[in-house]
């Protein structure tokens, strides 16, 4: 999504939450004043659809399983549930949003919870700026709202910020019906292949149901569980 044209200028750095408040780190992060975001603050005025206010179950059962482990990051956090999930298992938790107002909703939830996690504003395309490497990225369906280059700066992105041997899980929507109405975008396995042909091991795609808030969708919308490790 593109940053609405009147939303206040960015200023060249974005100091996180309090590091003095229970159970959050302080923390730098670079904001881009120009960039197009995948989220950015209109999209929460109300809560979105993907908002369910707990974590996808299929990332659940990724740290029911042993799954996550190391230093997690969460790509589009949007309240932070997938980091606090995390944090949750003890795990150095990391979230990235573009919406200052999703952070701090997210910030107020670890808090609340007790749970130690950082939340930054930061572009998902420019992972590399973070200077830093996780054992893990997730990613609950930002990766299928880029295409062409963005797509590409995406990939490399994710290259730069995961370790060697490290895991990236995405969420994205089934190239089939149903689906919200709507400008949905929506993944087949081969786009998926082609995006991380280079640099990566696909260790499964496999069909899963992604929880949604639209009420048209109370069953869920059918979806991707993408499984890949950095080569």
């Amino acid at each position: 999504m593109a940053q609405s044209a009147d939303e206040p200028a960015a200023d060249p750095e974005f100091r996180g939450f309090d590091a003095a408040r229970p159970g959050l780190h302080h923390a730098v992060g670079r904001q881009h004043a120009a960039d197009a975001g995948f989220r950015h603050e209109g999209l929460y005025a109300s809560p979105p659809p993907w908002d369910i206010g707990r974590p996808q179950s299929a990332f659940l059962a990724l740290a029911d399983t042993g799954l996550l482990h190391g230093r997690v990051l969460d790509v589009g956090c949007g309240t932070g549930e997938h980091a606090l999930m995390a944090a949750r298992l003890g795990l150095e938790a990391t979230g990235i949003d573009l919406a200052t107002n999703t952070l701090e909703l997210a910030a107020n939830k670890a808090e609340e919870r007790g749970l130690t996690a950082r939340f930054l504003r930061h572009d998902a395309r420019r992972l590399a700026d973070l200077g830093e490497r996780f054992d893990v990225v997730l990613d609950s369906v930002v990766f299928h709202g880029f295409r062409g280059e963005e797509r590409a700066a995406y990939v490399e992105s994710l290259r730069a910020a995961v370790k060697p041997a490290g895991r990236y899980f995405m969420l994205a929507f089934r190239d089939e019906p149903p689906t919200p109405a709507g400008r949905v975008h929506r993944l087949t396995p081969e786009e998926i292949r082609t995006a991380f042909a280079d640099g990566w091991r696909i260790d499964a795609i496999e069909p899963i149901t992604i929880d949604s808030a639209l009420p048209a969708c109370t069953g869920g919308i059918r979806g991707w569980r993408t499984a890949l490790t950095r080569n």
